[in-house]
């Protein structure tokens, strides 16, 4: 099955006051709960197209209520920052002694609707005040038998800048650190900037930076064998997948030792890496990942394609540049770290993204992600505290987001607080989701790109097309990035009928799988092209049948 992911902040997810204040506490803003995830909720999710539920910010981790809140983003914190990898967040907890049970009685929840579930595993930075509370009887600490005085050591969990104190450029309030640890982003300065990761430490894995990169990795280092014990953890409580933040600041090694070992006993788990460099996506898939982000191709050109006018035609150099590893690409238009569609740093009104949607659902087998609210037209144009209006939904405050309350309707989860605009554009998400979830010829058929074969009735600037094939089933998908109504004839050359293993067919019928609206094509050959018309910023998922073969199979009266 094609992975449909659902990225959630739990914090947000479920939160329904609107109080909204700049910079507000939990008791001022509210929290939503693991609790608030409910079986009506998870359902719908379920029958918008869902397969995976990726809750994100659930480890333990600082937050200005428990922390020092000079070296905390925010008054909730980065769910990057973490705490205790042994630990839940308390404040998504209802009774906060019941917290992991709350947890644990979500993943129930989550797989009783049939939908996998997805967390962060965070591997290479954690909290400066990284302390677990929790971690099983007979598990040493990260940090516990460090030797400070030594700024490298395999035998080290973190790196330190001996002799030197932490300082900054801002009132650390009282927060002292000496020596100094290196700062997650690879910040090796005892006086890290506000625009560094100055909230978070490195983890040593082996690799000697102070030396030239030299690695270490004979005998394991301490650091390999903790985290193995974290994943497993993690793993028994019912988790399916592990996004694991910033791979590509692991070493290879270590990924390629600890998933085949984490494998061994779930063979079925999947790993997924944010990985944004390409010349390293095949050693990381070499590795033993399942799938790496598609941010700076994919996710990149379909943005520029839909708010700065790229050229359509040019999707096909960004699925070609990993074309022999595209099944294992996840594409995606937002993230939590990405600004919204819907955004005036985006585009401004998320219908504008349905075409570049259909291309990231159907384009290839390769699994596709949204996150919570892209399919309500969440805007994220607040001004929330530590995040500012960035376009982006925060991760660092106390907040709700008016499109999942208007949704969620105070738990009833009927969308009755929708307007007609979000109503419209969550039903073509259900639609568009649902058909990469089930239909063969997306979830394991062959692609063929018709870009290259059209030619003066067909403006390869503001529209895209190609067929998807698997079986008898055959869809013709045809997209129209213009902000205006378009009338285009789409030619099928002969080498896709060779290459797709199907035949012309003379008497042809459509339909419209998005609207399920029968299309007039009269034929399907490389003789006439398909004559279509498409509206401003919208796409068509022709499902091509046979219509000679479906009169013959009718009963004589």
């Amino acid at each position: 099955m094609k992975p449909i992911i659902y990225q959630l902040l739990p914090r947000t997810f479920t939160n329904y006051n609107d109080t909204r204040k700049h910079g507000g506490t939990k008791a001022e803003n509210g929290c939503g709960t693991f609790n608030g995830i409910t079986s009506k909720a998870l359902k719908q999710l379920s029958a918008l197209g869902v397969t995976h539920v990726w809750y994100t910010g659930i480890i333990r981790h600082a937050t200005a209520e428990y922390n020092h809140p000079s070296i905390t983003k925010g008054k909730a914190g980065s769910p990057y920052a973490i705490t205790d990898y042994y630990d839940v967040d308390p404040d998504l907890s209802e009774v906060k002694e019941q917290r992991m049970a709350e947890f644990e009685a979500l993943v129930a929840r989550t797989h009783k609707q049939g939908l996998k579930v997805v967390i962060d595993f965070v591997p290479n930075h954690v909290s400066r005040e990284y302390h677990s509370l929790c971690k099983p009887k007979g598990i040493e600490d990260l940090g516990e038998s460090d030797h400070p005085e030594w700024a490298f050591s395999p035998l080290n969990n973190f790196y330190y800048l001996p002799g030197e104190k932490f300082t900054t450029d801002f009132d650390l309030g009282g927060y002292e650190e000496y020596p100094a640890k290196v700062t997650g982003n690879d910040c090796f300065t005892s006086h890290p900037s506000r625009n560094d990761w100055y909230e978070t430490v490195k983890l040593n894995y082996g690799v000697f930076y102070q030396g030239g990169g030299e690695k270490q990795f004979q005998p394991m280092p301490s650091t390999w064998k903790k985290m193995a014990h974290i994943l497993l953890y993690w793993a028994a409580k019912g988790v399916d997948a592990f996004r694991c933040d910033m791979a590509e600041m692991v070493p290879v090694e270590f990924w390629a030792w600890v998933i085949p070992y984490v494998k061994e006993e779930y063979p079925d788990l999947l790993f997924i890496a944010e990985c944004y460099n390409p010349n390293l996506y095949r050693d990381y898939l070499s590795a033993g990942f399942d799938y790496l982000y598609d941010k700076v191709g994919m996710y990149e050109y379909l943005r520029g394609v839909t708010s700065k006018n790229w050229a359509a035609e040019g999707i096909t150099y960004h699925w070609q540049a990993t074309d022999d590893i595209r099944n294992h690409m996840l594409y995606f238009l937002e993230n939590h770290d990405e600004q919204r569609i819907a955004s005036g740093f985006f585009c401004g009104r998320g219908a504008c993204a349905e075409p570049a949607m259909i291309v990231a659902a159907t384009l290839g087998t390769n699994p596709v992600m949204i996150y919570a609210g892209q399919e309500l037209d969440e805007k994220g144009m607040y001004v929330e505290g530590f995040s500012g209006m960035d376009g982006r939904s925060s991760i660092f405050d106390y907040w709700s987001l008016q499109s999942l309350q208007a949704w969620a309707n105070h738990g009833k989860f009927d969308g009755a607080q929708l307007n007609d605009e979000q109503r419209d554009l969550r039903a073509f998400y259900q639609r568009l989701l649902t058909i990469a979830r089930d239909n063969e010829a997306i979830t394991r058929g062959k692609m063929y790109d018709l870009e290259y074969a059209q030619g003066d009735c067909f403006n390869r600037h503001e529209q895209y097309t190609y067929l998807r094939a698997c079986d008898k089933e055959l869809l013709l998908v045809v997209l129209n990035f213009d902000d205006k109504c378009v009338d285009v004839k789409v030619r099928i050359p002969e080498d896709a009928f060779r290459y797709l293993n199907i035949h012309p067919l003379q008497q042809a019928t459509a339909v419209d799988l998005l609207t399920d609206t029968p299309v007039d094509i009269v034929s399907f050959d490389s003789e006439h092209p398909v004559q279509l018309t498409i509206p401003a910023w919208k796409g068509v998922i022709l499902r091509i049948t046979n219509a000679s073969a479906k009169k013959s199979t009718r009963k004589k009266e």
